[in-house]
């Protein structure tokens, strides 16, 4: 099997600092999956960019290297030839596909113009090849979905078109970063799997950079394993995971959340009463206002929790999990019931609602969206005490060091700012506002998400220290069931806005009743306990 592409003792260094990636030698070869593992900051990332030359070269250089396509030099190849092997013969597909699609652009138009770019297609031609790629990454519908922007798509079809664009012209190489991050167990395997068609069909080779080894285990050929910007380990798949040899590559297989929550006492007292809440979004209306058409997000859900326990909800994208925990906000408007210590809420009117916003508090998915990059982490922690506690001015910044204290963080940091910080401190930093109101519940909406293990791990202990310590409740919103299965006492099913399942964890993952929820099942845990078979 010939070389593709050869990465030999490449450096890469940003402001002539030290190396953020050193002495890099890695191969790709034809037809074939290699996959680059490694936590975040370990600079596969960097290494797979430098291949294309994406990087900013205002601040990035090669101190050493050598990167090669088919025999090419790509590091001292011109922009006009890197410009011809860009989406024609080297292909990407980028870690976010919300930020990587332009939003003021429909879907045909963004696909159109690599196949403009590259083959001249034009007119009805385009738009037939258009159709041709949206239907091979299983967009249903395809005609629907030309005259879409990307705020009208799901996150799964977000990723698919993405795909679509990156295969448009049949690449020899796709450069895969984190292409089912944030994305449901079902819709994961079904991009991994379309992945593993397409490499077949069209013989192309694929680097796949990855935290999730549970992915690599089932789809890569071999692993290449980096640490701080050094190569610590390169095998073939089977070899690596069945006789790892660097003591950081066992730590990543180690890495594995729980199999299940912290055990708390039966009959505890009911802090959350949910009756037939029910979420109505207006699509159309008259001219004079009256509501014509509406999408049923949530339909008559009913749960209760009580203090210390941890719900679980999962279910795909638009299933109605996140709407839930805005309802319960009072972020999203709903009818129904929802009671929190037997006090009714959902009859209060926003100003009515407001004192009881410390005892419900959010995490966001997003740790770096969610947090101001004008404020300082002390800043960002202290304002609910601001709003909520302005009397007691004077015992604010102590509160706001034990927060970052119960999180795990030193509070010599909170004069920093979020981008100085990892995506798991940031994370904690989020806890950390949430729990410095001394909330009774907490809602975490996909908080792990985008996570390394390791970092997922340290999160999912973080979480059921604090929750053992104060005596907390969570819903836990996920579409990774193996962090659900670690945190949730209880778990509710969720399809097209209608429960399907709802009861004991344990007992849901151990015999689920419905169809749905073993599909849900079969898909989360696929990867485990298989070994490659490409």
């Amino acid at each position: 099997m010939s070389h593709l592409l050869q990465i030999s003792d490449l450096s890469i260094s940003f402001d002539h600092a030290p190396p953020v990636v050193d002495s890099l030698s890695i191969d790709v070869r034809e037809g074939e999956t290699l996959a680059l593992v490694g936590e975040s900051g370990s600079g596969k990332s960097v290494s797979a960019l430098s291949v294309l030359r994406l990087l900013d070269e205002r601040h990035a250089s090669y101190p050493s290297g050598e990167v090669y396509f088919r025999g090419e030099d790509m590091l001292r190849a011109s922009d006009k030839r890197l410009r011809q092997i860009r989406g024609r013969q080297i292909s990407m597909i980028f870690q976010e596909p919300m930020t990587s699609l332009n939003p003021l652009h429909t879907v045909e138009k963004q696909i159109g113009e690599t196949l403009a770019l590259h083959k001249g297609m034009r007119g009805p031609e385009a738009r037939n090849r258009c159709l041709e790629l949206l239907e091979l990454v299983g967009i249903q519908n395809p005609e629907s979905r030309l005259g879409s922007y990307p705020h009208q798509l799901s996150g799964g079809q977000k990723q698919r078109v993405m795909i679509a664009m990156a295969l448009a012209n049949e690449p020899d190489l796709l450069i895969a970063d984190e292409p089912t991050t944030a994305l449901d167990v079902t819709v994961q395997k079904q991009v991994l799997e379309l992945l593993r068609e397409l490499q077949r069909k069209l013989g192309m080779a694929i680097l796949l950079i990855t935290h999730d080894l549970t992915i690599v285990r089932r789809y890569a050929d071999r692993v290449a394993v980096m640490e701080r910007g050094k190569l610590v380990e390169y095998a073939d798949t089977q070899a690596l995971f069945n006789s790892p040899r660097h003591p950081y590559t066992r730590k990543l297989l180690d890495a594995e959340p729980p199999k299940a929550p912290s055990t708390i006492a039966e009959g505890g007292e009911q802090l959350l009463e949910v009756t037939d809440l029910d979420v109505r979004f207006t699509t159309r209306k008259s001219l004079f206002g009256k509501v014509k058409a509406f999408f049923h997000a949530v339909q008559s859900a009913s749960f209760s929790l009580e203090r210390g326990e941890t719900l679980g909800i999962v279910g795909e994208s638009g299933s109605g999990k996140t709407t839930i925990g805005h309802a319960l906000l009072k972020l999203t408007a709903s009818t129904g019931s929802f009671k929190l210590g037997g006090e009714e809420l959902a009859n209060l009117t926003q100003k009515e609602f407001r004192p009881w916003r410390r005892r419900i508090q959010i995490v966001f998915q997003d740790p770096f969206g969610s947090l101001s990059p004008r404020m300082s982490i002390a800043e960002i922690v202290r304002e609910g005490l601001e709003i909520h506690d302005p009397d007691n001015h004077e015992s604010h910044d102590q509160k706001v060091i034990q927060a970052l204290e119960d999180v795990g963080l030193d509070p010599e940091a909170r004069h920093r700012y979020p981008h100085e910080f990892s995506g798991g401190q940031r994370q904690r930093i989020a806890i950390a506002r949430a729990l410095v109101l001394q909330p009774d519940l907490i809602i975490l909406d996909e908080p792990t998400s985008a996570l390394d293990r390791t970092v997922q791990k340290q999160v999912i202990e973080l979480l059921r220290d604090i929750q053992a310590r104060y005596g907390l409740s969570y819903i836990f919103i996920s579409h990774d069931l193996a962090v659900v299965r670690a945190l949730s006492h209880k778990l509710l099913v969720l399809q097209h806005g209608k429960i399907v399942e709802y009861g004991a964890a344990a007992e849901i993952f151990q015999t689920p009743q419905a169809s749905y929820t073993r599909e849900l099942l079969n898909a989360a845990f696929f990867y485990q306990n298989t070994t490659t078979t490409n």
